[in-house]
């Protein structure tokens, strides 16, 4: 197939946007894949502020960067995304480079526990006050699950509401697919 799937799709934008020695968040760590992935992509002058809830999430991130790769860039909060503004250090605002979210629940973990509407909008609106110009925000949303069309739609009704001075929004998906497909949402700040 040469069309991306949805992560890999994710994972190009990313690339392309982001540099060496800029700040980078992943708003939802689960099991640090895509913070090892902006890990690499900043170096190690680079900074990821990465976000759970779930302790036992930080805990596996940790365990699996620590294996996988210089961890001296990366910071682990035991918080949800929503305190983003609150938990980056004030000296970073306005040089934030690019974000990522992965909507849904932590695979491998506890099923009832997954992101919600509320929460990620609130992330989405102080990540667009703290990001640079240019900017990259890439939400990969997971809605195939008990609660997962709810944020779904919160969050696509959220988005198309951003002015289009403030950032430009793109959705990509696979529209003839079963099961619910994911989907990227990109919100590049203007």
């Amino acid at each position: 197939m040469k069309l991306m799937k949805v992560i890999d799709f994710a994972h190009t934008l990313l690339k392309e946007s982001i540099t060496k020695k800029e700040i980078v968040v992943d708003a939802t760590v689960g099991n640090g894949y895509d913070t090892e992935f902006l890990a690499n992509l900043v170096g190690p002058e680079g900074r990821v502020f990465g976000f759970d809830i779930q302790k036992i999430a930080i805990e596996q991130a940790k365990k699996y960067l620590a294996e996988k790769t210089c961890t001296d860039n990366i910071v682990l909060i035991n918080r949800g995304h929503e305190t983003i503004k609150d938990s980056i250090p004030e000296q970073y605002h306005g040089q934030v480079a690019g974000a990522i979210f992965n909507l849904g629940y932590l695979p491998g973990g506890d099923k009832q526990i997954i992101t919600q509407g509320n929460t990620t909008i609130n992330a989405l609106k102080q990540l667009l006050e703290i990001m640079k110009p240019e900017a990259l925000i890439v939400l990969v949303i997971y809605h195939g699950h008990p609660g997962g069309a709810i944020e779904r739609d919160q969050v696509l009704n959220f988005v198309q509401t951003i002015d289009q001075k403030q950032a430009h929004v793109l959705q990509y998906q696979f529209i003839n697919q079963i099961n619910q497909p994911p989907f990227v949402i990109a919100i590049e700040k203007r």
